[in-house]
């Protein structure tokens, strides 16, 4: 099953845009997510509509978070990358009229509902200041680690 990582990539490049003091652009965004500047542009237009980002152009420019990051959740990057889908699960359609065949798609409609609508909420829970500095702790720890070994 094909995976959507939109949503994992736009939070990647959101916290490598927030621990710099300077603008990225899409080139140096696109280094840090193995990607290419298109695929970048093309995920941070849907996060400045939503107010997340902000570019600028010329000597200097480059992409910047707009807003502090204990204001920004995943719930509201994902609904700045145009809400994808969530869960791929989904039911058969070929004989809608089997009785059977109702059943089990009421039956997954309604808990990929549940699932989901508690995924949103755990989204909406999580800021990026949460993950900001478990990436500083994690780092913190990596770079001591090094040192002792080197």
């Amino acid at each position: 099953m094909k995976r959507n990582s939109r949503l994992s990539a736009a939070l990647h490049a959101l916290l490598h845009m927030a621990e710099r003091d300077t603008p990225m652009t899409s080139d140096d965004i696109a280094a840090c997510l193995n990607t290419n500047a298109v695929v970048v542009r093309r995920t941070m237009a849907g996060l400045r509509e939503a107010g997340l980002v902000e570019s600028g152009r010329g000597h200097g420019g480059g992409w910047v978070v707009t807003r502090p990051l204990c204001e920004i959740s995943l719930l509201d990057v994902h609904l700045a990358l145009g809400e994808p889908d969530l869960l791929q699960i989904g039911h058969a359609t070929e004989n809608p009229g089997c009785v059977v065949e109702q059943v089990v798609n009421s039956a997954l409609d309604e808990t990929m509902k549940e699932a989901e609508d508690i995924l949103l909420r755990r989204f909406g829970e999580i800021k990026l200041e949460d993950m900001a500095a478990a990436f500083r702790a994690r780092s913190a720890g990596h770079a001591a680690t090094a040192h002792r070994t080197g």
